[in-house]
C-alpha cells in the first residue's frame, strides 16, 4: 500500500490526483537538497510508446488470459486503483520460453502514473541490457556496444548487490547476467522518472516486484514492500505458502541503518505503531512506509533507494504457482486459499484459467481494488 503521511495534517490519500499534499513539493525542497526536473533525453533510448506496446503479441496489462497466464483487476470503492500489472510471453529475444511478470503498487498523488510508467518502461530497459548480456556470452560473439554512459553506471549500492557469493556461483549461467541487468535496469528506470517532463515523481512513486521465468529458473527483482509468494506442496500434499522475497520496510536493520546514515528518520505514528515510515530530517513528511521505491525523489538524498533485492528459485514438480502481491493486506495463506478456490469454483477469474497448466499469479491489492496476473509453471 505504501501511503504517505504528514504529522502536520491528515493522512494523504494515495489514490487521487487532486488531494493536496500537507507539505508541498516546493516547501520540502526548501528544507532538503535541491531537486528539479531537467530538460533532457530519457535515461535510455527505449521508446515505451503505449500505442505500440498494446499491440505486442503475448503482452497483457488488462483483464485477459492466455494458455500460460491471466490478468484480472477490480476497481474498489476508495478512489483510483494505483496498482499496475504486466504479463509478457516470449520476453527474451534469445529463447521462446521466457516470461516476464510484474506488479507495481503506486503511492502519492501521482502514484498511478508512476506505476504505469514503470510497468511500460522497465521491462524494455531490462530486455535491452539482458539481451546484450546474453549476446556477449555467446561463443565468438563480438563485444556488445555500450548502452550507458559513465554517469549512468550502477551506483555503489548496486555494486554491493553485485558481489557474488559461493551460492550464486552454483546457480545456472543465466542468473548472473540477468541479475546485473536487473540492477542496471532499475537504476536507469529511476533516472528516467527523475527526468520525466510530465510526471511529478517528487512525492509520488511505486514499488515493483518482477519475475522472469526461463524454463524452470525463476529470477525475482523486488523494490519496496511488495512480495512474491510460492504455492507449493509438502510431503502430505498440502498447499504451503513460501515467501520468496523480503518486504523492504524501513525498520529492517539494514534499511534503517542506511536511512539514518543519510540523515533520514524512521518512526511510526502513535495511531499505527505497526507501520514504520521514512521522514525528512527536519519535517514530519512524507512518511513513506517502505525503504526502497521508484520515484519519491524528496527522500532520495535521505536513504531511500531504488536498488532491487534479487532472488533465484528453481521450480520443482511440487511448485504450483507464484503470487506477486502488494504489501501484505492479504496474508499469503489467505491468498493461496482464495486462488485455489477460484480455480476450483471458477470464481471470479478461475474460469479464465487453463487447468492443463500450473500457474503463476501476481496479486495486487490496493485498498478495495485489486488485480491478479497468473502464469503457469508447467
Amino acid at each position: 500500500m505504501g501511503s504517505c503521511f504528514s504529522i502536520m495534517g491528515k493522512k494523504k490519500k494515495k489514490d487521487t490526483d487532486d488531494d493536496p499534499l500537507s507539505l508541498s513539493s516546493s516547501s520540502i525542497t526548501s528544507t532538503s537538497h535541491l531537486w528539479k526536473k531537467r530538460s533532457s533525453s530519457s535515461a535510455t533510448n527505449v521508446n515505451a510508446d503505449p500505442s505500440v506496446l498494446l499491440h505486442i503479441p503475448g503482452r497483457l496489462t488488462t483483464n485477459g488470459a492466455t494458455k500460460l497466464g491471466c490478468l484480472y483487476t477490480q476497481q474498489g470503492k476508495k478512489g483510483t486503483n494505483q496498482d499496475a500489472m504486466l504479463f509478457w510471453e516470449n520476453f527474451s529475444s534469445t529463447t521462446n520460453d521466457t516470461v516476464f511478470c510484474g506488479v507495481f503498487d503506486g503511492h502519492g498523488p501521482y502514484g498511478h502514473l508512476v506505476a504505469k510508467k514503470v510497468r511500460d518502461s522497465l521491462p524494455l530497459i531490462l530486455s535491452t541490457h539482458w539481451n546484450s548480456a546474453q549476446h556477449s556470452c555467446l561463443p565468438n560473439a563480438p563485444p556488445a556496444a555500450s548502452t550507458t554512459n559513465s554517469d549512468e553506471a550502477v551506483d555503489d549500492e548496486s555494486f554491493d548487490s553485485l558481489e557474488v557469493d559461493e551460492t550464486e556461483k552454483q546457480l545456472p549461467d543465466m542468473y548472473l547476467p540477468l541479475k546485473k541487468s536487473l540492477l542496471k535496469a532499475f537504476k536507469l528506470m529511476d533516472k528516467e522518472l527523475k527526468l520525466h517532463p510530465t510526471i511529478d515523481c517528487f512525492c509520488s512513486g511505486t514499488t515493483a516486484v518482477t519475475l522472469i521465468k526461463q524454463g524452470q529458473d525463476l529470477v525475482i527483482g523486488n523494490v519496496g514492500d511488495s512480495r512474491a509468494v510460492l504455492a507449493t506442496r509438502d510431503k502430505d500434499d498440502s498447499l504451503l505458502a513460501v515467501q520468496l522475497t523480503v518486504d523492504l520496510k524501513p525498520d529492517l536493520p539494514r534499511e534503517a541503518a542506511r536511512i539514518l546514515q543519510c540523515k533520514g528518520r524512521v518512526f511510526a505514528l502513535q495511531d499505527e505503531p505497526e507501520v514504520p515510515r521514512v521522514w525528512l530530517p527536519n519535517n514530519d513528511s512524507p512518511g513513506l512506509a517502505m525503504a526502497r521505491a521508484f520515484g519519491d525523489f524528496c527522500l532520495k538524498d535521505f536513504g531511500l533507494i531504488s536498488v532491487p533485492d534479487v532472488y533465484y528459485h528453481c521450480l520443482t514438480e511440487r511448485d504450483e504457482f507464484i503470487i506477486l502481491a502488494s504489501d501484505g493486506v492479504l496474508f499469503p495463506s489467505f491468498i493461496l486459499i482464495y486462488v485455489r478456490d477460484s480455480f476450483s469454483y471458477s470464481r471470479p477469474f478461475g474460469n479464465l484459467m487453463s487447468k492443463k497448466h500450473a500457474m503463476f499469479p501476481c496479486f495486487c491489492h490496493d485498498l478495495d481494488s485489486f488485480c491478479i496476473t497468473t502464469l503457469l509453471s508447467y
